[in-house]
């Protein structure tokens, strides 16, 4: 069966950015998911992932924020077990 573009675009999440509101909303969007894609990428679920991190990040030094990229990071759990 042939697929219309329309649908491999709704398929992957293209057709959210009809309901971005304006430019701005547009780049927010993006800059989620390329967080959410990225956290995949690395092999980390997504939704485990930003709530860790954003968890975190208010009492996370800043001299450290690297350590919350998703290719750096650890889970909570797993820094008090290694320790």
């Amino acid at each position: 069966m042939l697929r219309s573009t329309n649908d491999i675009a709704r398929r992957n999440g293209h057709s959210i950015w009809l309901f971005a509101g304006s430019d701005k909303g547009g780049e927010r969007i993006a800059n989620i998911l390329t967080i959410i894609e990225t956290a995949k990428l690395h092999g980390h679920n997504p939704e485990v992932y930003l709530t860790d991190v954003l968890s975190r990040i208010p009492s996370h030094p800043k001299d450290r924020l690297q350590e919350l990229l998703p290719w750096q990071w650890v889970p909570a759990k797993d820094r008090y077990e290694a320790a």
